[in-house]
Parts: structure tokens; sequence; C-alpha cells
């Protein structure tokens, strides 16, 4: 059977919003799992291994599961997250790669070895779609999909949007490129990003038209995920990040509401899911 599971990141929890209160790990874990949310991502890169020991019994009182976002600097390094994933009891890790060769050439053993590490160790990979990191350019992307055909992708189109500067209207061509990334996604994170933006506020009139560009990815994302797997859990990780990701106005304050937006981009997926179960 296929399941929706939704998940916020504990980097986007503190401070949740822009009153920039820092809540406490217990109260995190009870916020997001009264709103609804399966799991909790612990970005490795924002904080570290003894972060997320202190917060990972709150998430078990909360039946919240941990998704673990690793960040290697080094080949052999992930071996070390994969092992603390299964611990963890996490679906998979997501990797943002921060081995960076500059040749394609160089890039395919790096990518096939932290798939070998995966294999070997038990705990499946998914490489993000990220900036500052092995997959920062689509192009590059799109390679690295065509040489390694068993490669499974993290889709966050936020940075592909800011990373080639798409004009609005996106051209038939640039869709094109986007649609076979999202053909190999296998999970997907929400935010909304403009060609010089990378997170947008969701209700400002001036962003609708790019609510609506992601709005229709995600469900084609979607789509392509329940053609593709009869069964198991599809994870859509809502995903709005503190300052500097948030705009901030001249006194540092946040523009929106990031937890109130981040419950918009749960209810949408979560009716795009549902109009996808009826059709």
């Amino acid at each position: 059977m296929r399941a929706l599971k939704t998940y916020t990141s504990l980097w986007a929890m503190q401070p949740h919003d822009q009153t920039g209160v820092r809540l406490s790990f217990d109260q995190v874990c009870e916020m997001v799992a009264g709103a609804g949310y399966d799991g909790m991502a612990i970005d490795l890169g924002a904080s570290d291994v003894a972060t997320a020991h202190a917060v990972r019994p709150h998430m078990e009182a909360n039946g919240l599961t941990p998704l673990i976002v690793a960040f290697p600097k080094t080949v052999e390094s992930l071996d070390e997250t994969l092992r603390l994933a299964c611990n963890f009891g996490a679906p998979f890790v997501d990797v943002i790669g921060q081995v960076m060769p500059i040749a394609l050439d160089d890039m395919v053993p790096v990518i096939e070895t932290w798939m070998e590490i995966s294999e070997r160790i038990g705990m499946p990979i998914q490489f993000e779609t990220h900036r500052n990191c092995i997959t920062n350019d689509l192009y590059t992307m799109l390679q690295l999909l065509e040489r390694i055909p068993e490669m499974r992708v993290c889709a966050d189109l936020s940075h592909y949007v800011v990373d080639r500067e798409f004009w609005y209207p996106v051209s038939d061509d640039d869709r094109a490129l986007i649609s076979r990334v999202l053909a190999r996604a296998d999970s997907f994170q929400g935010r909304v990003a403009s060609r010089q933006q990378i997170q947008l506020q969701l209700d400002f009139p001036q962003h609708q038209k790019w609510v609506s560009l992601f709005k229709d990815w995600w469900r084609e994302g979607l789509a392509s995920w329940r053609a593709r797997n009869a069964s198991g859990d599809c994870i859509f990780l809502c995903e709005l990040g503190p300052p500097e990701y948030a705009m901030t106005d001249a006194n540092g304050v946040e523009m929106s509401n990031r937890w109130e937006e981040a419950l918009q981009i749960k209810s949408w997926i979560e009716d795009i899911w549902a109009e996808l179960d009826a059709t």
C-alpha cells in the first residue's frame, strides 16, 4: 500500500517563525507531532551528531520518524552517518555531498562509492538537488543520472530554479529538464523559489506565479512516484529555513510566518495526493 508521509526539519524549527523564539526539543517535537507530521529531518549540516542524539528521545516520545541529512566532506565519512541512520531507524539518508570534483568523470566514482557504502551497510541513500555540493548544477546532475542509472534523487527544485535563474514563464525545454529529475525522484522537499530568491513568502501577490509553478512540479513529481511505486512511503519534507534562507526586513524580522507557511505546503501536498488517489 502506498502512503504519503510528511516531514518538517529540525533546522526549520529553530526558530520556527518570525518571533525568533527557540523552543526546547520537547516543545518542538510536541508541536510537530501535533500538526500531523510523520517525521522530522535532522540536518547534520546545520547541527551535529550530539544534537541528533539529544533530540532523538523527544522524537520517539512523540512518534516522529527521524530522517538524516548528511553533508559528507570525504567519501569515507558517509559510512559513519549511514550507521547512525540505521541506529535511528531512518527511512534513508539524504546526501548533500561536499566532495565536489570539477570534472564529471571524477564525480561518477564518488557517487558510485557512496552507493556501494550504502548497499554494504543496508541504509538507502538519495542525492539531494542542492547548491554547493556535488549535485550543484542541473546540467551536471542530468549527466550523472544518465551515467549512473541506479542513482536516486531527493528533489528540492528550489535550488535549480536559483542556480539556472529560470525566467518566468519557464520554457518548455527547461520544464523538460526538470521532468527528467522528477522521474528519478524518490522523495521531495517543499520550498518555493524564484530565479533570484531561494525562499519566497507564499501569500505575496507577486509570488503567486512561482507558487503555481512549484505546485505543478510537486503534482508531477508525486504522480511520477506513484506510477513507479505500487507500495511504500512517499516522503515530502516541508523545509522552510530560518534566516538567511527566510527574507527579513530592515530590523532583521522575518517577513512571514514560516510555521504557518509550512502547514500550507503540507495541506497542498495532502490535497494533491488525495486528488491523485481519486483519479
